[in-house]
């Protein structure tokens, strides 16, 4: 279905997966299908959502057909809060973060230095990769959805944000391969945690996501505003530490969630095609392979509003760098 060595997909809310999708993914001839619980504060929420439609024989039947299809099946999502709900902060408070105040709080991610809450994350992790139906052995366990929430205890606070997810996904990737082996894990650069992590090396399996959330959506990504400039300088040191072969771009140049505010009914979308063959090219020739996108609020309520949404911009840059490479 596709060239060796370049991959590209797109990533949905679950809610929205239906035939449609699936023919679209394959009609661009793309590699993947991903499935994105709503982020934000309520992440654990979606994500819990999520599982309750994976045991529905007819969601999994659409998982089926289109895995069958040859489409990789991947699950994309701010995991951390339901890893480590935050119920238990009352029974653990020094498993959670202190924030630059000096208090424990329960509000985003957790003490990463606290044994007993990395082995409690790894192993929930473990177990929720195991309700992923038809998942591929590539995997996406976010820490929560936020710019900076960092741990600020004495131990933690020598880490940077970067290195303090660095250090939680080594641990997940750990735990979960003593039951696959052939598991991997993401590292997101997203947000807080931009910055190439210099204390904490990746162990091999951990591949780095690129994700350039506070960029100019309107530019090319290597245009020289400000906005950009901030997001693409850490690109070469980041790959320098995780390396390129696995590298992976995840952007927005389809993501209608975010060009809709997060707000329904979703609006009309027009994707930015010569911003998206600018950065695909960019993003090529710094050495990735595999490309992605957010395509969120182009379902079924999209289609009934506007008719079919243009992703053609999209597969004109992924048959571009094939044809490139």
């Amino acid at each position: 279905m596709s060239t060796p060595g370049i991959k590209a997909s797109l990533l949905i809310h679950p809610e929205e997966l239906d035939r449609t999708w699936i023919h679209r993914c394959t009609d661009m001839n793309l590699t993947g299908l991903a499935l994105h619980p709503v982020g934000g504060a309520d992440a654990h929420q979606s994500l819990a959502a999520m599982l309750e439609l994976l045991d529905q024989p007819g969601y999994r039947q659409l998982l089926d057909e289109a895995a069958d299809a040859g489409l990789d099946i991947e699950y994309e999502m701010h995991a951390l809060r339901y890893l480590l709900p935050k119920d238990l902060f009352e029974k653990h408070p020094d498993w959670f973060r202190m924030n630059q105040d000096g208090q424990r709080t329960a509000d985003f991610n957790f003490c990463v230095t606290n044994h007993e809450a990395m082995d409690y994350v790894a192993k929930n992790a473990a177990n929720l990769v195991k309700k992923l139906y038809r998942s591929s052995s590539r995997y996406f366990l976010w820490m929560d959805d936020v710019g900076t929430a960092a741990c600020c205890c004495p131990n933690c606070s020598q880490y940077s944000p970067s290195e303090q997810q660095l250090m939680v996904m080594n641990r997940i990737l750990q735990e979960l391969q003593k039951d696959n082996p052939h598991a991997t894990l993401a590292h997101l650069a997203y947000t807080g945690c931009l910055q190439a992590p210099e204390k904490v090396k990746p162990l091999p399996g951990i591949f780095l996501e690129y994700a350039p959330f506070d960029r100019d959506f309107h530019r090319p990504i290597t245009d020289d505003c400000a906005k950009n400039t901030a997001q693409w300088q850490p690109l070469e040191k980041l790959l320098q530490v995780f390396g390129c072969d696995t590298a992976k771009v995840l952007d927005y140049w389809l993501d209608n969630s975010l060009y809709s505010q997060w707000t329904k009914p979703p609006k009309s979308f027009q994707a930015d095609d010569a911003v998206i063959q600018a950065d695909f090219q960019a993003y090529y020739a710094l050495g990735f392979r595999d490309f992605s996108s957010f395509a969120c609020y182009l379902g079924k309520d999209y289609t009934d509003l506007y008719g079919e949404p243009d992703l053609s911009a999209f597969e004109r840059a992924y048959q571009d760098v094939k044809e490139k490479h």
